[in-house]
């Protein structure tokens, strides 16, 4: 473990979840609520400060944007439940789906902003002790016995899922058979000793627990860990394959009706476009899609081949159907005699 101070940490990066708000200071106030999943919350204290000042610049109105974070299908469920969300931002769209599904969310969302709604995207990587004792390079290694890896819960966990589907997909390539695919993932899953319910907390589980050999998460979490906090614990795996990571958001279209508050959600999604958002998108170490941003930041990443889920998995609602939703794939792997 090094000399990492994870106290310091858990402070610098609000690791608690709960509600964050960033306020500008007029009297004339509106207040939105995004609902987002659980490693955005740095990127989006910088980036709702930096919508604040260009909406009351632009209009003359205060606003305030308060924050949840959490493992992103909890979240979406708090959503259905009743938490009143203006805008959700999301990490795969399946979360977004059932917002549809239970009319929260208007089933065009994906055609209102560009890229489908995705401002930027990511993908799973791997974190090790520095030094890398077990010597792992590559999704074979997560297989071997005595290998310890953290991945947070696939039901609960978007960022849990996308390290499911990279896995399958990488085995996939490699043995083109559906069988052996599901047999690789099986054994990659009898290595991980416990199920956290989002990625922050598989992240506190490997880091101030000490538990694992390897964290499956994605690379923002990775890179700001190693660039930022602990570069002299901890290291970045790239594997030879992964999977695309794409960041939908939507306006929850019940609430911002009611609440009247669709012309400032409407903007701070867009916001998310601008030049300004995308280079703190980029700075918090997500990829962005501007390409005048990505040629700029371009350094900042591993050069790395990605599949989509559209790909592999016929699109993300055959994905949960098949591989997360009750009684699929996942959970004849994991719960015991499966």
């Amino acid at each position: 473990m090094g000399s990492f101070n994870f106290a310091k940490w858990i402070m610098a990066v609000g690791l608690v979840t709960g509600l964050l708000s960033v306020t500008a200071a007029h009297a004339d106030n509106v207040e939105i609520l995004n609902v987002s999943y659980d490693v955005s919350r740095e990127f989006y204290q910088d980036f709702n400060a930096a919508f604040s000042r260009f909406w009351q610049a632009k209009t003359g109105q205060a606003v305030t944007i308060n924050q949840s974070h959490g493992g992103a299908s909890k979240q979406s469920r708090a959503v259905v439940d009743g938490m009143e969300a203006d805008v959700v931002t999301m990490n795969q769209q399946t979360d977004i789906d059932l917002l549809v599904a239970n009319g929260k969310v208007k089933p065009d969302w994906r055609s209102r902003f560009p890229y489908d709604s995705a401002p930027y995207t990511s993908t799973i990587v791997f974190l090790v002790r520095k030094g890398n004792p077990k010597g792992i390079k590559d999704w074979d290694d997560l297989v071997k016995p005595g290998i310890g890896v953290i991945i947070p819960n696939p039901k609960t966990s978007g960022n849990g899922r996308y390290s499911y589907l990279a896995a399958w997909g990488y085995a996939l390539k490699k043995f083109a058979d559906e069988q052996q695919a599901q047999t690789f993932v099986s054994r990659l899953f009898k290595n991980v000793p416990m199920l956290d319910t989002g990625g922050r907390a598989a992240t506190t589980t490997f880091i101030q627990r000490g538990i694992g050999d390897a964290l499956l998460t994605f690379e923002n979490e990775v890179l700001l860990i190693t660039r930022q906090f602990n570069p002299d614990a901890f290291e970045v795996v790239i594997p030879s394959l992964s999977i695309i990571a794409e960041a939908p958001v939507a306006i929850v279209d019940s609430v911002v009706d009611k609440r009247g508050t669709r012309q400032v959600a409407e903007a701070y999604l867009d916001y998310l476009y601008s030049e300004e958002a995308q280079r703190l998108i980029a700075k918090h170490y997500f990829r962005p899609r501007l390409p005048k941003v990505t040629a700029e930041y371009a350094t900042f990443f591993a050069p790395l081949k990605l599949f989509s889920v559209d790909e592999v998995f016929g699109g993300w609602q055959k994905a949960q159907q098949a591989h997360f939703a009750d009684g699929g794939t996942f959970d004849k792997i994991y719960l015991p005699g499966g």
